[in-house]
């Protein structure tokens, strides 16, 4: 056994009351306690001793194993464990503290999942070594008297006069600082305090300044997983010992980047992208943007640079489309059209239903999930479907009411995704209209969700299922989109019939039934619609087809029913699960009491 030596053997040194010597002196040389190869570098002697012991016949065998050995990160030389005097402080009693916080809630760590992480740190803690024997840092406030005792206190006149309570003809130049700065984490734990109020700390007496008293504690703190104990957890502890109160109330972790396999990035590896190059190419908004987008919490990031072009093409995206609406000319006197009215009307339902959930989401830091709604948002909803319905003719104008409506939706979605696109939303927000000199989006408040009726976005939505079923339709038979159609619709209304028929270039017409003529059905739900593709139509394949999705639709619909006769199923299942399984029942009826007519229309056209 090696105490002196080896951390392992150290510890049951402890336990057996072993003798502690130390054979290495400070430069990595066998001292006078080894009492051979005196003087001998460690790496020297190691290999003499071999030959040594085998021409003393002691020498049983040898063998290669492997250790683990520790490396300077400056100058990769081999670390030598060695006994050595430094400063410690005691945490059981700041860890016990700590836990506390973090067990009862007053301090909530996101993702949930590192809470164990931390509990594991906080109930194995040991007492911390807070000695560097650096070069640089905050040197350690203790001073050594010439009989080898020490005092401790924060400033060297401080110290002067409690040497002289115990000595009183010591004086100044008889004190000598020890050389030993204190770990960087030793100042770090202080953040919360000492950048506010640098006084604060390890002076209980001392009454906070009115900028500590305002900014603590704070709300959130965002750090990365492989500081938790280096830094939050001591931050915690600092802030239970010196202040009475916990710093902050949530912290949040944010993944680790890495590369695309998986590695760390770091200089070393030369894996890591110079975002400097990055924001050149691209631009500070798309670099950011394209990282948030796929930055979930605590989660680590495989870095692609097809994120970045993602962001970049999202920048292009918000410009185009403020471009094409300031391009609109704008008659005062054209009324609105029942299109633009009905887009308005969804839109801004629309609006107010994904600001009530991004709220939510950033409210359970849920980031990612929030800005990809408003990604949704932009570049779906609005430049999509929003844009596209009010769009008018060519060559013609919009209406004034249209255009104020559009440019405030856009103003809306401006401030939406400006805390992480800065720079292209306050570009665009000034030039939307006349601003006062120094105003700023900064400064603007953020869009509050309204009031809406859902029956709204409902029909808007079946609005665009029947659009997409046309444009399927014209994708499988090779239409051109400039190609006008005729769309049946069964039944006695359809919402939307007029955005219907711009989206997707048609005209409809509510039927009672389809008649004998050629086309494609297809659902909206449980409502019929039909393409008339009179000549135009392979009835035998469209025949087979039907047949294909009946023959599916009756086996779902078998093992449904299976479920739902199953009384063990029916009496354990929760009734959200039971009321999905009867839903699905009915919307397989439907389609099938549909697909059974389209078949029975395909037999009658042939």
């Amino acid at each position: 056994m090696t105490p002196a030596h080896d951390v392992n053997d150290y510890e049951i040194g402890l336990r057996h009351n072993l003798e502690v010597l130390d054979i290495i002196d400070d430069h990595g040389r066998l001292n006078e306690k080894a009492q051979i190869l005196v003087g001998e570098d460690r790496f020297d002697a190691r290999k003499k001793i071999e030959k040594m012991l085998e021409e003393a016949g002691n020498l049983v065998k040898t063998e290669d194993y492997t250790s683990p050995i520790g490396y300077s990160e400056r100058t990769n030389a081999v670390i030598e464990p060695r006994l050595s005097t430094q400063w410690f402080l005691k945490m059981d009693a700041l860890a016990k503290d700590a836990l506390e916080s973090v067990e009862s809630g007053k301090v909530k760590l996101i993702p949930d999942k590192y809470r164990n992480t931390y509990r594991h740190w906080m109930e194995n803690a040991r007492d911390w070594c807070i000695s560097r024997q650096l070069w640089w840092g905050q040197r350690i406030p203790a001073w050594y008297l010439p009989n080898g005792s020490c005092v401790v206190e924060a400033t060297a006149e401080a110290a002067l006069k409690a040497a002289q309570a115990i000595h009183p003809n010591i004086k100044a130049e008889d004190l000598r600082q020890d050389e030993d700065v204190l770990d960087t984490w030793f100042s770090s734990w202080l953040w919360p305090i000492s950048v506010f109020d640098p006084e604060k700390p390890g002076h209980p007496e001392h009454e906070p300044n009115k900028d500590l008293a305002y900014y603590y504690p704070t709300s959130d703190l965002v750090t990365g997983p492989d500081i938790i104990f280096f830094w939050v957890a001591r931050m915690i502890m600092a802030g239970e010992e010196f202040m009475g109160k916990q710093p902050f109330s949530n912290v949040y972790f944010t993944g680790i980047v890495r590369d695309k396999i998986g590695r760390k990035m770091s200089k070393t590896l030369g894996n890591s992208p110079n975002p400097l190059d990055l924001i050149d190419t691209y631009g500070a908004d798309a670099v950011r943007i394209g990282m948030l987008l796929c930055s979930s919490a605590g989660n680590d990031i495989f870095y692609d640079e097809a994120q970045i072009k993602q962001g970049a093409a999202f920048c292009n995206k918000i410009w185009n489309s403020y471009r094409l609406v300031k391009g609109f000319s704008v008659d005062e006197n054209l009324p609105q059209s029942a299109v633009a009215a009905s887009a308005i009307e969804w839109f801004r339902a629309k609006l107010s239903q994904t600001v009530a959930l991004v709220e939510d989401h950033y409210s359970k830091f849920r980031i990612s999930d929030a800005l990809m709604t408003i990604y949704k948002l932009v570049w779906d909803d609005y430049c999509s479907w929003y844009l596209e319905a009010i769009k008018p003719a060519y060559g013609q104008p919009v209406d004034a009411a249209t255009q104020q409506a559009t440019l405030g939706f856009f103003e809306s979605l401006l401030k939406l995704i400006h805390p992480v696109m800065p720079f292209i939303t306050e570009e665009l927000w000034q030039d939307i209209a006349e601003r006062k000199e120094g105003e700023t989006i900064m400064y603007a408040s953020s869009p509050k969700a309204e009031t809406y009726d859902p029956a709204v976005l409902d029909n808007f939505i079946l609005a665009m299922e029947a659009v997409n079923g046309v444009r399927g339709v014209r994708s499988q038979r090779n239409i051109a989109p400039k190609e006008a159609l005729k769309l049946s619709i069964k039944g006695a209304s359809f919402p939307n019939i007029p955005l219907v028929e711009k989206m997707a270039n048609c005209q409809v017409e509510l039927v009672d039934s389809f008649g004998n003529a050629q086309g494609v059905a297809f659902l909206v739900r449980t409502q019929e619609l039909f393409v008339v593709l009179d000549g135009q139509v392979n009835v035998a394949e469209e025949l087979a087809k039907a047949e294909k999705d009946l023959a599916y639709l009756q086996k779902f619909l078998q093992g449904v029913r299976g479920k739902l006769s199953n009384e063990r199923f029916v009496a354990n299942a929760p009734a959200a699960v039971i009321e999905t399984e009867r839903k699905k029942e009915a919307d397989a009826l439907s389609k099938i009491e549909s697909l059974e007519a389209q078949i029975e229309q395909l037999k009658k056209s042939k």
